[in-house]
């Protein structure tokens, strides 16, 4: 979402603005309009570092998706405009409450500044009225809610404290809670992230994390929030990339450092293990634990998600076993591949077919992995969160490996929904070749030779790797078994 500052009559509000910011804080300053606080543009004038990082963030891309274009423009059309504004509450919120458009079929015709999530949607937000949908409360004051309690008299825009602004305090994941949490028209729960935050030991005091200590990194350093405006204390600065698992899949700012926060963040996701046993032939137990996630693994729109695990096995140079490996012609939902351990949302349609579409789908079944429930390592549930699946399923495979390789990738959205997108001429095929896929938590090597934990499980002699604090012989759980999406 690229801001033009070319036009004059932005030049000169930024003029007006910097003046404002850079002049003694005592006399009264021409304080800003709310139709120029609508601008995240104005926002940049005083606060660079927070414009940069939004700009290419997905909340500020959220409005340019070509995926949530191309849904949206499927959903208006094959629900017949029921569909409604049930998309931009979440995608072009100020778009939605300034007038701009009803259904988002015309964001192209939008001002940029209405479009996506922007500073004045969040920082208006003066009550959470439910727990999803986008149940929020938007005040028109043009007073700016955050977290500190002290703000600065005599800037160019009032402010006040709101702890729901606030990562430090619990009730601030209720704000993001009311958007990442989506119920469709059948009162099927798409998106349940908030949902799972709250049954998670995350959510509990003292011990847990907010989605904004997560999302939103802070910083170690002290540095003045806002930059041109003088006398402001040295406060710690939360970061407002929104760091998750979606990514912006057209030219957009930023867009390689959104990877590599993107990328950083899934390399903390999931401990794991892997452990192989070579008696009577080869057998692969791969171990996950969402330890850091604050909610299940994958989230958000899990139905669109594809988390896979690929494991080979391999004996002098040769490969003896391998699963999850796929190609760009072969969706890793459509693979033929009978041990693929494939985690992600099932979604059915009324008569019990699958269906990719959200507004189709009257019920789910899902296979994420859980979110911790307990820091207490005496707890019987502390280890509910080690999932177990054996490779292959059924027999063991031939022969004895020497080395086995294993990672667990992830597409944020499956090629297979947006193949399916495409079909319908409603998205473009270059966005498919676009799509990422990216490695989740650390890739592990087996060998023969190598260091290893010794362990026996079903009375077979097993050896087992981590790079991480996996307690390879503790309890396990078997994986939910959800490879083909069948009711």
């Amino acid at each position: 979402m690229k801001r033009s500052h070319a036009l004059v009559a932005l030049a000169a509000l930024g003029l007006a603005a910097a003046a404002a910011c850079s002049s003694d804080p005592a006399p009264a300053r021409p304080a800003l309009t709310r139709d120029e606080m609508l601008d995240p543009a104005t926002c940049k004038t005083c606060h660079a570092d927070h414009y940069r990082e939004w700009s290419g963030s997905m909340h500020a891309y959220a409005a340019d998706d070509p995926v949530f274009l191309a849904m949206n423009a499927r959903g208006q059309r094959e629900t017949n405009g029921a569909l409604g504004d049930f998309c931009v509450k979440c995608h072009a919120p100020m778009a939605l409450i300034e007038g701009a458009t009803k259904d988002g079929q015309n964001l192209a015709a939008v001002p940029a500044k209405l479009k996506g999530v922007t500073c004045l949607f969040c920082h208006s937000v003066e009550r959470v009225d439910g727990t999803h949908n986008a149940q929020l409360t938007v005040a028109r004051d043009a007073v700016i809610r955050g977290n500190f309690a002290d703000p600065v008299p005599g800037t160019p825009h009032r402010s006040a404290y709101s702890p729901l602004h606030d990562r430090d305090k619990l009730e601030s994941a209720s704000m993001c809670g009311a958007c990442h949490d989506i119920v469709n028209g059948h009162g099927v729960a798409l998106e349940r992230t908030f949902a799972e935050w709250k049954a998670s030991v995350f959510s509990k005091a003292p011990g847990g994390a907010t989605c904004g200590q997560c999302h939103m990194s802070q910083s170690a350093a002290l540095t003045p929030v806002a930059q041109t405006v003088e006398g402001v204390a040295a406060r710690r600065r939360h970061s407002h990339t929104f760091a998750g698992v979606d990514v912006a899949l057209t030219p957009f700012p930023e867009a390689e450092a959104q990877k590599r926060e993107i990328q950083a963040f899934l390399d903390a996701s999931l401990q794991s293990a892997l452990c192989v046993s070579t008696a009577g032939g080869t057998r692969v137990r791969v171990l996950l634990d969402n330890v850091a996630g604050g909610h299940g693994f994958p989230s958000g729109a899990v139905q669109d998600r594809r988390v896979w695990v690929e494991v080979a096995a391999y004996a002098g140079g040769s490969t003896i076993y391998q699963s999850g490996v796929t190609d760009a012609s072969t969706p890793i939902a459509k693979t033929s591949d009978p041990d693929v351990w494939l985690m992600r949302e099932c979604l059915f349609d009324a008569k019990g077919a699958e269906v990719h579409m959200f507004w189709e789908g009257t019920s789910t079944d899902g296979n994420a992995l859980p979110a911790q429930v307990t820091f207490d390592p005496t707890d019987p549930r502390f280890y509910q969160t080690h999932i177990e699946r054996v490779f292959p399923r059924a027999a063991p495979a031939p022969g004895a490996a020497d080395r086995v390789t294993m990672r667990v990738r992830i597409e944020p959205i499956g090629r297979d929904v947006l193949d399916d997108l495409v079909a319908t001429k409603d998205l473009d095929p270059a966005v498919v070749r676009a799509m990422p896929t990216f490695d989740v938590g650390a890739s592990l090597e087996w060998t023969a030779a190598g260091a290893a934990t010794d362990v026996v499980i079903d009375r077979l002699p097993y050896r087992c790797v981590t790079k991480t604090n996996f307690n390879v012989q503790a309890d396990r759980f078997p994986a939910k078994e959800r490879t083909r999406c069948k009711p």
